[in-house]
């Protein structure tokens, strides 16, 4: 006979919010860079859209016993398009299940829409967050943190690297540098999706305002062909680069893997994949010496699933991390802190520290490392100020 539920799941709920900022993601917008009537602008360095404010999508899944589990996913583009999975496809069929398999019901999530576009975009993003509310909700039902749930915690703290420098000068983004070098931190990434000055001369200036000892990295943002990019990083690498962040169309595995054999550095890849079928060829391809998965695409099973078959493969993972209110941000640290081979995790401090104050919890980023937070499930909630910013869909 089936046991029944621990705490079986009654209600699903979804909160778009949309939290406004005075400098865009990135930094100050450019010449020909405007914010459309949605709110949106489009980055003429990488042809990219963002949000003009801090935008996501918040789920509440609600046991039986009233205690709730919260989960955030990838929203920045769009959110109503998670939100109606949600709501109206994938939400109604969690109802009754029982939040101590979370494994078992992302599968059935998953298999849900099997034969039509399953392994990509907005479905799996929805999935990725109901998935992280139902761990979090397993974890309050245990008294257990979701690092614990996967197997132990390793790390108490993660290195965190600083990624971007919004400042409007190159000049600027060297003395912001210099300023978290003096915080403790570590390693720095910038976007060459905003180097107007240029990419080398970029790297050149930080190298020399920060000196020797700091390791820098940068985003190239998915804008060369593969020779272009090897030859690019190449020049970049008599500064010491420590890794070259996605150079080619994430669509583009033959020139991943021409750029990975060409160049001398680590290449690292990832932020835009969300299954372990994904990352699969480029790991046997060897694409890349460090994987970047985004929990806000994934949620915690894929996430824990691509980070253990990367340390099969002897690869590093440095987490990547998007524009979130906290849920998804703590739902990585996490996850994170069970794995083994993480020498940094992405810092968007533009986002995290102001934001930080829409969550409880003990979940910090100070002097160079995250505090993993503590307490069951994820170890933060969301504050009753965030639901300040919700906007209808």
């Amino acid at each position: 006979m089936p046991q029944a539920p621990l705490d079986a799941i009654v209600k699903i709920e979804t909160f778009i919010i949309s939290i406004p900022r005075e400098t865009p993601y990135l930094g100050p917008l450019k010449d020909g860079e405007f914010i459309n009537e949605k709110g949106y602008l489009i980055r003429k360095g990488n042809r990219s859209i963002y949000p003009s404010t801090d935008m996501t999508l918040l789920i509440k899944v609600t046991g039986e016993s009233g205690l709730v589990g919260w989960g955030e996913c990838y929203g920045i583009a769009a959110p109503e398009a998670p939100k109606a999975i949600i709501d109206d496809l994938v939400g109604p069929t969690l109802i009754g299940r029982d939040p101590s398999e979370p494994m078992v019901i992302h599968e059935d999530m998953y298999d849900l829409m099997r034969v039509r576009g399953f392994w990509g975009g907005y479905y799996v993003d929805a999935l990725g967050g109901l998935d992280i509310a139902i761990w979090d909700l397993y974890g309050k039902l245990t008294g257990l943190s979701v690092s614990q749930l996967l197997g132990g915690r390793r790390h108490d703290t993660i290195p965190a690297y600083v990624s971007g420098l919004p400042r409007a000068t190159l000049t600027e983004r060297c003395d912001l540098a210099v300023d978290f070098v003096k915080k403790g931190f570590k390693c720095f990434k910038f976007a060459a999706a905003v180097s107007d000055e240029g990419i080398v001369q970029e790297m050149a200036a930080l190298r020399e305002a920060v000196g020797p000892d700091i390791d820098l990295t940068v985003d190239l943002h998915w804008k060369f062909e593969a020779s272009e990019a090897i030859r690019l990083i190449r020049r970049l690498e008599q500064y010491n680069l420590y890794f070259a962040e996605a150079p080619c169309q994430p669509e583009d595995l033959e020139g991943q893997k021409r750029v990975s054999e060409g160049i001398g550095v680590p290449l690292a890849l990832g932020e835009e994949w969300r299954t372990v079928y994904e990352y699969r060829p480029r790991l046997e391809a060897r694409c890349m010496g460090i994987i970047q998965p985004e929990i806000g695409h994934t949620g915690i099973t894929p996430f824990i699933q691509i980070g253990h078959m990367a340390q099969a493969f002897h690869i590093k993972i440095i987490p990547h991390a998007s524009i979130s209110v906290g849920i998804f941000m703590a739902a990585s640290l996490q996850a994170t802190s069970a794995l083994q081979r993480v020498p940094y995790h992405e810092y968007q401090h533009s986002i995290f520290d102001r934001n930080l104050g829409f969550t409880t919890g003990d979940m910090a980023c100070e002097a160079g490392h995250y505090t993993v937070p503590t307490g069951p499930g994820l170890g933060v909630e969301p504050t009753e100020e965030v639901f300040d910013y919700v906007v209808e869909a």
